[in-house]
């Protein structure tokens, strides 16, 4: 049996995006074993996977690079879906181990025209970026397709999530006026849960405190229980964050806020619409492609989106 590694460290949302194209891989080559490396908070998005995918995670904090390569042993292929230079290093290791190994190429060049308002076409998908790589190793058809997402509305599903937070300044809507999205649901007699990491939970209880409807599951839960969670709401509201691919991943419909970033960068959460995306239409948009850059103006306009506008979305 031919062996397959597949590399991805980070972040959340991408390694989200990276779960249906190893799924469709799995299903489309079930003679080929596929081991996927990631960091050991990953585990649960792979939970439920053919049974020729293994998942295989590492502590980047306490493993060497070494360690994580003596562990490997041999593969066939090497994917290495990240590249950075942790992964370029499994990927030295392994060729000389024999094995077949490509490399993303993430467009910067066409990210960066993108950025600078010299582009204006969308980007390719993540997805599309990670089918590349296993197309030029051979293993699948350039037009390979996901196991289908199916992101639609569902009578029997109850409650609406909200994940206020982001990495980056460029991406997080105010929260002032978040709260007062979650008010305005509050007073129409929604259910509401909130989610968020641990050290943004005290914020978020503070909210399910002053509101009638309204529970944070922030810092309370693991990824499983979040991914199941999402898949019985019947709507996320999102910032572009991972939360918005988590929802995707189990078919949950995303009203997605966009500030600095756009969809059009490759990055929409898969099977969500742009209708969906809560944005303002700005010249200097999009200026970042993660949301890391400082608002040449100071004050991130490209943000100020009134609270309103959120709830009609809704």
């Amino acid at each position: 049996m031919k062996r397959l590694l597949v590399i991805r460290f980070s972040a959340l949302g991408d390694v989200a995006m990276l779960v249906p194209v190893v799924r469709a891989t799995a299903e489309e080559h079930p003679e080929l074993e596929i081991t996927v490396l990631s960091q050991s908070r990953m585990a649960d998005l792979f939970a439920g996977m053919p049974a020729n995918v293994q998942f295989m995670g590492v502590d980047l904090q306490k493993m060497s690079l070494q360690d994580i390569v003596k562990a490997l042993g041999a593969y066939d292929f090497v994917a290495d879906m990240h590249g950075v230079w942790r992964s370029w290093y499994i990927d030295l290791r392994m060729w000389l181990r024999g094995a077949k190994v490509r490399t993303i190429r993430k467009g910067r060049f066409a990210r960066f025209l993108f950025t600078h308002g010299l582009r204006h076409n969308p980007l390719q998908h993540s997805t599309t970026l990670y089918y590349r790589v296993l197309y030029c190793l051979g293993l699948v058809r350039v037009a390979s397709e996901m196991s289908p997402i199916r992101v639609r509305p569902d009578s029997e599903k109850n409650g609406i999530g909200i994940a206020p937070f982001a990495a980056h300044k460029g991406k997080l809507y105010p929260l002032e006026r978040m709260e007062q999205v979650v008010a305005a649901l509050s007073a129409k007699g929604e259910s509401v849960v909130l989610f968020g990491s641990k050290t943004e939970s005290e914020i978020l209880e503070q909210w399910a405190k002053k509101y009638k409807g309204v529970t944070s599951i922030a810092g309370k839960t693991n990824l499983g229980d979040e991914l199941e969670r999402m898949s019985k709401l019947r709507v996320m509201v999102s910032m572009d964050s991972a939360n918005m691919h988590l929802a995707s991943l189990v078919g949950t419909r995303v009203v997605s806020i966009w500030g600095a970033t756009h969809p059009d960068a490759g990055f929409l959460g898969i099977g969500q619409s742009e209708n969906d995306c809560v944005q303002r239409d700005l010249k200097c948009r999009p200026c970042s492609i993660y949301g890391k850059r400082k608002c040449k103006y100071g004050d991130y306009r490209c943000l100020d989106i009134k609270s309103e506008e959120i709830v009609a979305k809704i």
